[in-house]
């Protein structure tokens, strides 16, 4: 996609990923309904359970992205090694947002495609059971993708997990 970049998100932007949380909580909290997550605090932000202080902590297999349209931010991307089955994985979407500007234009399918290419490998994306647009979206982004092979989808409901998590391989070159 024409205009797209996606970098490594600095220290000294540590902050604007933050911010970009609140955005995506504020998605999320629709799916909270009936539990305290996606409750705003005192202070009218909302309480980030992520524990982003991983990715800026030295771990070689946390990578904080920020992804940018003609120089905009336009969303991030927070991958790690974590796989919420047995099998390792070498990436993990760990969470992934684009601003609605942005969706359905292509620009969500765009990055990731471009992040999987960047980094062959064994993949995997967990979407948790009520988010069904993601859902769909992960599935024919990573179908969509020229080396996506081993495609698979597991329906997990245990203490661990409750949704789908999306396995598959990108080759390299």
């Amino acid at each position: 996609m024409h205009g797209l970049s996606i970098d490594v998100a600095t220290a000294a932007e540590r902050t604007v990923v933050e911010n970009l949380v609140q955005l995506y909580i504020h998605d999320f909290s629709e799916l909270y309904a009936g539990t305290p997550r996606g409750d705003l605090g005192p202070d009218g932000r909302y309480v980030i359970d992520i524990p982003l202080e991983r990715w800026w902590g030295g771990a070689a297999d946390h990578v904080p992205l920020l992804l940018r349209v003609e120089g905009r931010l336009a969303g991030f991307a927070l991958l790690n090694a974590s796989a919420h089955g047995r099998a390792a994985v070498d990436y993990n979407i760990a969470e992934y947002f684009v601003v609605r500007k942005y969706r359905r234009t292509g620009v969500g399918t765009a990055a990731a495609h471009a992040i999987f290419s960047h980094r062959p490998g064994r993949w995997e994306a967990a979407v948790m059971r009520p988010n069904l647009s993601a859902r769909v979206f992960w599935e024919r982004c990573i179908r969509s993708h020229p080396k996506a092979t081993g495609i698979e989808i597991a329906d997990r409901n245990n203490f661990t997990w409750n949704g789908a998590i999306f396995r598959w391989v990108i080759a390299p070159g």
